[in-house]
């Protein structure tokens, strides 16, 4: 269906999906939520998602999060930034990212 083919360059856009509730939530609305390169924008996104998944992207919304600040055995450290793409997907297409199909 995409006339796009997957990269090397893809694989380095999209990291891993991300699985938690409030994403797994998310699922329900025909949206997978992804962590991303944090130089990755919008429209390279989408290519890849289309590309690896063979689906049809509708929207792509983008958030970068800070790494919190937490406290081990007293002492102080850093979480790493992280940023993260909700894919909105056309409907009728689907990613299952639980079987990784």
């Amino acid at each position: 269906m995409s006339k796009v083919k997957a990269t090397p360059r893809h694989y380095d856009i999209l990291r891993d999906p991300v699985i938690t509730e409030k994403a797994t939530m998310a699922s329900e609305h025909n949206q997978v939520v992804f962590n991303v390169a944090s130089d990755a924008d919008k429209p390279s996104i989408k290519e890849a998602v289309e590309a690896l998944f063979d689906v049809k992207v509708k929207a792509v919304n983008t958030l970068n999060r800070k790494g919190k600040v937490k406290r081990f055995r007293g002492i102080l450290g850093k979480q790493s930034d992280s940023k993260r793409a909700i894919v909105t997907l056309e409907e009728g297409h689907s990613i299952d990212v639980t079987t990784g199909l």
